[in-house]
């Protein structure tokens, strides 16, 4: 091969390669249409305390993973959260029991929580998949 051929080779492995070693990044999607809105509410998001520790589905909580709490949806279940003032959603899925705290309809991990602009307490609607 010429030294041509094998710089391409070369720059193609290491560029589909180096995916593989990328963590998943926590991004927030444009609010769609897709799923039926379930609940309308105020979302909070939980995390300091607990990272590390054991989720009422029995897996282990991480903080930086794209889930959320709430009090009566299967775990394992998909939904759309939209922040209202942002119009920025996150699709999260359901791994722990929650929120305790009085008005609340879901409480969201602290990177679920960043993807749509939630730093405290926001208006959201929580949507199927």
């Amino acid at each position: 091969m010429d030294q041509r051929k094998v710089s391409l080779v070369l720059a193609s492995l290491f560029i589909s390669g180096s995916t593989i070693f990328l963590p998943q990044a926590a991004s927030a999607e444009p609010a769609g249409s897709s799923g039926k809105v379930i609940q309308s509410g105020r979302a909070s998001w939980y995390g300091p305390g607990f990272h590390g520790r054991r989720t009422a589905s029995g897996e282990t909580f991480n903080t930086n993973d794209l889930t959320a709490a709430h009090r009566t949806l299967p775990f394992g279940t998909k939904v759309r959260v939209v922040n209202k003032k942002t119009g920025r959603s996150v699709v999260v899925r359901i791994n722990d029991r929650g929120p305790y705290a009085h008005g609340r309809v879901i409480d969201l991990s602290k990177a679920s929580a960043q993807a749509i602009g939630i730093s405290g307490v926001a208006s959201v609607d929580v949507a199927q998949l």
